[in-house]
């Protein structure tokens, strides 16, 4: 079981994490491939049964798993957990949170206003920034500016998602427009206020910070009513993203 694994379904399910992470030090790269390998494991085990309870099942087997690693017991020869182990080590069992966010999944059912997406968006993306962030050297002071900078971005890719989390009973309650439009506005606020708060991050964390391509412009339109996120969002074209993975590379800029 090979990091290289991990590496190629970090690079076809998920681009955009993949390209961030060719920008960071090569020393970090194993452990934040492993985590983002991870992350898309724990998103995709709610969803592998039908039944609550046996999705409720599979993401305890990973819970399970984490925690023995947390104390010390190595993982069984798995495509994931063992490049994992081998990066993480016992710092393995601090990841047991995202795999209990997700439980909310198995139940299949929408988020009731803006405030359980804002939660929810915190323990899944936000935490996952933070622990990416805090491994490749954010200080315990630059906290506040990771979160607000997280629950921006964590909130353009959930209002992304949108299209697709609807029919599936994971997106809003009601399917209000007027809770989208402020979701996006308070996306838009918050990553104004981290990049005001950009000196308390070392530039080294770059590459765990970020948020996409055309995050703010994407946010814009959507206030603008230009997007209506329970139909078709706007698809981010090849060229869209290696010009912003290029920026990021070029300048370490992670707050625009």
């Amino acid at each position: 079981m090979t990091l290289e694994v991990c590496t190629e379904t970090l690079r076809r399910q998920d681009p955009d994490r993949f390209g961030a992470v060719l920008v960071a030090e090569p020393a970090h790269r194993p452990a934040l491939i492993t985590l983002y390998a991870l992350n898309l494991e724990l998103a995709r085990a709610p969803f592998q049964a039908n039944e609550p309870m046996l999705a409720e099942m599979r993401l305890q087997w990973w819970i399970d798993r984490l925690t023995g690693m947390g104390r010390g017991t190595a993982p069984p020869l798995h495509d994931v957990l063992s490049p994992l182990w081998e990066a993480w080590g016992q710092d393995a069992g601090d990841l047991v949170p995202l795999a209990e966010a997700r439980f909310r999944d198995c139940a299949r059912e929408p988020l009731s206003n803006p405030e359980a997406v804002i939660s929810y968006v915190d323990a899944t993306a936000g935490a996952l920034m933070w622990i990416a962030a805090q491994r490749l050297g954010a200080p315990v002071a630059a906290r506040g500016v990771v979160a607000d900078h997280a629950l921006g971005a964590g909130l353009a890719s959930w209002l992304r998602a949108l299209p697709q989390l609807q029919p599936l009973g994971l997106g809003l309650e009601g399917a209000r427009p007027q809770d989208v439009l402020r979701l996006a506005g308070i996306a838009r606020e918050s990553l104004r206020r981290a990049a005001r708060g950009q000196r308390a991050v070392p530039k080294a964390v770059a590459a765990a910070l970020y948020p996409g391509p055309r995050v703010p412009r994407f946010l814009i339109e959507v206030e603008r009513g230009n997007i209506d996120c329970f139909s078709e969002v706007p698809e981010i074209s090849p060229f869209q993203r290696r010009a912003s993975l290029a920026r990021l590379a070029l300048t370490g800029r992670w707050w625009r």
